[in-house]
């Protein structure tokens, strides 16, 4: 995971700097998956060599500078310490890290549990849509979410589930869609 820092770019951008991600790194065995616009981030999926990282990060420097990069695997961490990262991922719009810092939690869940972190995953999977400007999709995702959230309430771990039921439920019957925090 590349992330590279923003320096005005929308989720509207997000196909174009895919393409031109991709068009970079034509003549090197490198694969980008894809990528989300922040607010703070670029965000990119790329499959590449340890020892070719460097000239990815000075090729991606005409996009934006380096802010970090990292392999992603799937870490085993206790639940408490899993959703805290979750949150963190999930403020600071790394909506794809708290999907899968999530799915460990949810495997692990209980009945009632289980439906609202799943709700949380669905509303983290939406805004990802949302990074790359597929709106319709994001909205769609965030309605399954809140069939999810039926029987929640109260707060889960430090999220407040009610506001975080309402913000949701605002953004899909106003079709505007924003980052917020839990």
């Amino acid at each position: 995971m590349l992330h590279l820092k923003n320096s005005g770019y929308l989720p509207i951008d997000a196909k174009t700097l895919l393409a031109k991600a991709d068009s970079m790194t034509l003549e090197m065995d490198v694969i980008v998956r894809d990528m989300r616009v922040s607010t703070k981030y670029l965000e990119f999926d790329v499959s590449v060599k340890k020892e070719e990282l460097d000239v990815i990060v000075k090729k991606f420097a005409t996009i934006g500078l380096l802010h970090d990069a990292r392999p992603v695997v799937e870490e085993k961490i206790e639940k408490e310490d899993a959703i805290k990262r979750a949150k963190q991922y999930f403020n600071d719009e790394r909506y794809w890290e708290c999907h899968e810092v999530l799915e460990g939690v949810w495997k692990k869940t209980q009945e009632g549990e289980k439906d609202l972190v799943q709700g949380i995953i669905l509303v983290a999977a939406a805004l990802v849509h949302y990074q790359k400007y597929e709106n319709d999709i994001c909205l769609s995702i965030m309605n399954r979410a809140m069939d999810k959230f039926v029987n929640a309430s109260g707060m889960y771990y430090g999220i407040d589930v009610g506001q975080f039921q309402q913000v949701v439920g605002t953004m899909i019957s106003s079709k505007s869609i924003a980052p917020f925090m839990i």
